[in-house]
């Protein structure tokens, strides 16, 4: 199979194959490690899935730490432990949350590139 690769702006990189599908992949620069999130920032997070908290929560882990990500109340996991995974999503801004962040997620792109829309 032929592939086209586009850089745009040093940072997204599209993928046209012959079958018509575009599949975008992050440079590394995007990605905030869970160690340097801040509360009310929006984040992109990737790491693998280490726990499954409830239907609509799970723990996700990158070499500098772990965080509780939130999909919302209308969506049900979609993951596996062990599961890589890349997380778009804002932090929790709440006090109650300021010593253990909880990421309320948007999309949820899964390893093989399917991306899944949180929206609430």
């Amino acid at each position: 199979m032929s592939k086209v690769s586009v850089v745009m702006s040093g940072v997204l990189i599209l993928t046209l194959g012959l079958g018509g599908y575009v599949q975008a992949s992050m440079a590394k620069e995007d990605i905030t490690a869970i160690r340097e999130i801040t509360r009310g920032a929006h984040v992109t997070l990737q790491g693998k899935v280490t726990r499954i908290l409830d239907d609509d929560e799970f723990r996700l882990e990158d070499d500098s730490g772990s965080v509780r990500i939130y999909i919302g109340w209308r969506n049900r996991l979609t993951v596996d432990v062990g599961e890589k995974v890349t997380v778009k999503g804002v932090v929790d801004d709440d006090l109650v949350n300021f010593f253990r962040p909880e990421v309320y997620a948007s999309e949820l792109i899964r390893e093989d590139g399917t991306a899944v829309n949180l929206a609430r």
